[in-house]
Order: C-alpha cells, then structure tokens, then sequence
C-alpha cells in the first residue's frame, strides 16, 4: 500500500479481504511526481481468491496530470500471487493502469500493463524485498520499462513505528521519445526514499522523502519532495 517501499508482512500475507482509503499531499511513483505536486485521494482492495491469490484494484485521484495526458485519475487493476517458503515470500504480479480522463475517450491510448516477480525475506521485525517489474513494449510508453529495486523495512520495537527505504532504477528502450518520457523523462535514471509510519489499529500515517537521480530541465516533479500521508483500513 505504501508504493515503493516495504510493508509490514502481515499485511502481504492478510486472509481477508481489505479495503483502504488514505489521503497524501503528493502521489509520487519511482521519484516521478504523477499528481503536479496536488494533494490526491487513494482507495485500494485486495480480495483473496484462492490460496496465495489475490486480486486487487486501487484508485487515485490526479487532477489533471500533466504527465499522462491530463488525467483525472489513475486505476491500477491486478492480481498477485504469493508463496511462503520458510522465511522467504515469493510473489508474481501483474497490474494494468488506466487513467481515466486523459486525452482520447477514456484515456485510450494510455493505459499500459506490467508484471513483476518480488522475493522477500523476513528475520524478526524487519523484512528486506528484491524486486523486478517489467513493462513489455507498449506505444502508451513509447517501448518498454524494466524497474528493479530492493526495499527494506524494520519494525521499531516498543513503538507502532516502522522505517523504510528503498533504490530503483529505471531502464528500457525508447521507440517513441515524447511517450517514452512518462517513465523516463531523462532516461535511465535512479531513485530512492525512506518512510517512517505509524500503525495503531486500522489507522496508519506516515512521512517519505522521495528523490531521483533526474537533473536538469527533466527533474521538474521529480527532485527531493517530502510526502506526508494518513489512512484508514476497514
């Protein structure tokens, strides 16, 4: 739920289904701003299916991205598919992002799918996660975007706090400069955050510093920002 960090891994591993709504003064995804830097709105589910299996959906408001093509909104629809193995959690995803009041009727043209394999390990109250999403060649993309990435995050005893951190990078081929730049806006680039949230019961809050590697014209909306964000979990 925290995109681009690590979760507790109860929550990785929760039998029922969990609807979350949260409030955040930015919507900031792999160092890219999505949101123009504007406040956004969020709600998520995940179902469990079967065993290990989960479909979920989340929606979040953007308000006009510039990014993708002046966007209202933006719909991440998937599924999930987990297995533990002693300490080891092994999953394999698949999402597809549509984003609803972009250019064209209904966003056509933009959404765009990927998939990911992400292997995690816990020891106590900490948990560190590899990860590896792939976008394949998409014309909404202008080619195709692998993002690999490593996370972690502790439990800090005694208090409802949990500290994160995470590294990407950003890669792919561009057969479509302008497109291509909605992933990529310079490139192969890095990024990186920490978070530090508070959970006590089913409400949570938490502070992330975001900041990519992006320099010159390309890093607007995607330099050092500071997120601040509060939810509920019914």
């Amino acid at each position: 739920m925290l995109a681009g960090h690590a979760v507790p891994a109860a929550a990785q591993m929760a039998s029922d289904p969990t609807v979350t709504l949260e409030a955040a003064s930015d919507e900031r995804r792999r160092g890219l701003d999505w949101s123009d830097g504007d406040p956004v709105l969020r709600g998520t589910v995940s179902v469990p299916v079967a065993q290990g299996l989960s479909l979920d959906g989340a929606a979040t408001t953007l308000w006009g991205s510039n990014r993708h093509g002046d966007a209202d909104a933006v719909i991440d629809l998937g599924a999930t598919y987990m297995r533990q193995l002693g300490g080891w959690r092994l999953s394999a995803e698949g999402r597809y992002h549509l984003f609803p009041g972009a250019s064209g009727a209904n966003g056509d043209g933009w959404g765009y799918g990927e998939v990911g394999a992400i292997a995690g390990f816990s020891l106590g109250p900490a948990s560190m996660d590899l990860a590896a999403r792939y976008a394949p060649r998409q014309s909404a993309i202008g080619g195709d975007n692998l993002y690999l990435s490593a996370s972690s995050a502790v439990g800090i005893p005694g208090t409802p706090l949990t500290l994160s951190g995470h590294v990407g990078h950003s890669s792919g081929d561009v057969r479509d400069a302008p497109r291509a730049t909605r992933l990529r806006p310079d490139g192969g680039y890095w990024d990186h955050g920490v978070a530090l949230d508070w959970y006590r019961g089913r409400w949570s809050a938490g502070l992330r510093y975001a900041n990519s590697s992006i320099d010159g014209p390309a890093s607007r909306h995607a330099g050092a920002s500071l997120i601040a964000r509060v939810g509920l979990t019914l």
